[in-house]
């Protein structure tokens, strides 16, 4: 065991070096993301996400998720397989195939990306959807896929977000429709200086002080309970901890950090939670008091408590994935610069399409009601 001292002073320290190399990989992975992300989406997502719709939105979310869970499933294999980042799960050992909430602490920019390692062992890459900031939309590219994968962009003030919170929330509720919708109920990541002004607000108005984690928000996670309750199958608490570096999205770009990641799972049936929105508020404000002491103890002791119980990923499986997506991206490629004229039409005129509808926030509504 490390003593809280030890990990502390390893977290000022890079686990491995930033040389040439690494930097090179890193910025190689990040062009093979973007292109097969912008390929998968102009040849493939756009007809499963938008005229397919016309037609039926439960399979426009399932072909939709077929094609985007294939890129998905790159992320985790670049960072446990070529970064060699050791992730480590505990707690509950969950079941594929349910319809869950997630509720995570946000100790970092890169928090979420590590959700796609529990999902893709899951079988539910393709169907995992956040609440995240409305800026993120604006990215070339990503913000695009963000779209098509119905995330839900919100301006980090309730009064703004709630309408079409609840409209996108309200279009969630098909069973048939795998779904695992994660929030991150503190609103922003953890710094110390914005630990400071939580505790300074929570100490001014009664509330638990904590260290580790900002207090909740609880608006959202309310408002996601109330509009899909009638459909879920549970709500996932996720911890996530870092040793012994918490990691920027540069630090995993280069595989310098981290060098652990470590999953806490606890798995939690619905009627364990109350449905007043006060006390949902005070149900919320005790998880994450638990969640605080659990990652004190984490950082004490360097894991959480029932290790393992998830297994590696397919090396096999996650290099399969990545020859076909990439061979479909070579082909496409190669045939937008160098076939007829009328693909570069195509792209360019997808890509204006997707360009508006993702900042007009457009998505076609089916021609035939079921």
């Amino acid at each position: 065991m490390e003593s809280d001292s030890v990990l502390k002073l390893k977290r000022g320290q890079r686990h491995r070096p930033l040389t040439p190399l690494r930097v090179i990989r890193g910025v190689l992975c990040l062009i093979v993301l973007v292109l097969t992300a912008f390929v998968l989406l102009v040849f493939f997502g756009f007809w499963t996400a938008i005229p397919l719709r016309f037609f039926s939105v439960h399979y426009s979310r399932k072909a939709t998720a077929f094609i985007f869970g294939s890129w998905i499933a790159l992320w985790p294999f670049w960072f446990e397989k070529i970064n060699r980042t050791k992730v480590v799960f505990s707690g509950d050992r969950v079941p594929t195939e349910e319809r869950v909430l997630l509720i995570a602490n946000h100790r970092t920019e890169v928090d979420w990306m590590y959700l796609w390692d529990l999902a893709l062992r899951k079988g539910c890459e393709g169907y995992i959807k956040y609440i995240l900031k409305s800026s993120l939309m604006k990215l070339p590219v990503f913000g695009w896929v963000f779209h098509v994968m119905e995330f839900i962009p919100v301006l980090r003030k309730w009064e703004a977000d709630e309408l079409m919170m609840r409209q996108m929330l309200s279009s969630f509720r098909d069973p048939r429709d795998p779904l695992w919708l994660a929030v991150f109920p503190e609103g922003t990541d953890f710094t110390e200086q914005k630990c400071v002004r939580s505790q300074k607000y929570a100490s001014e108005n009664g509330l638990p002080v904590l260290k580790n984690v900002l207090l909740p928000k609880t608006k959202g996670f309310h408002a996601c309970l109330e509009n899909l309750k009638d459909s879920l199958d549970a709500v996932y608490d996720i911890t996530i901890g870092y040793r012994h570096n918490c990691p920027s999205f540069l630090d995993n770009a280069f595989g310098v950090d981290p060098s652990e990641v470590h999953i806490h799972v606890r798995r939690i049936s619905l009627n364990e939670i109350p449905t007043s929105e006060d006390q949902t508020s005070s149900w919320l404000m005790n998880t994450f008091s638990l969640k605080d002491q659990m990652l004190s103890d984490f950082y004490t002791q360097g894991h959480f408590p029932n290790e393992g119980t998830e297994t590696s990923l397919s090396t096999v499986k996650c290099v399969v994935n990545f020859i076909l997506v990439m061979i479909l991206t070579g082909t496409c490629t190669f045939l937008t610069f160098f076939s007829s004229i009328w693909f570069k039409i195509y792209v360019s005129l997808v890509c204006a399409y997707m360009a508006s509808a993702t900042y007009f926030d457009v998505r076609p509504s089916p021609i035939i009601v079921h």
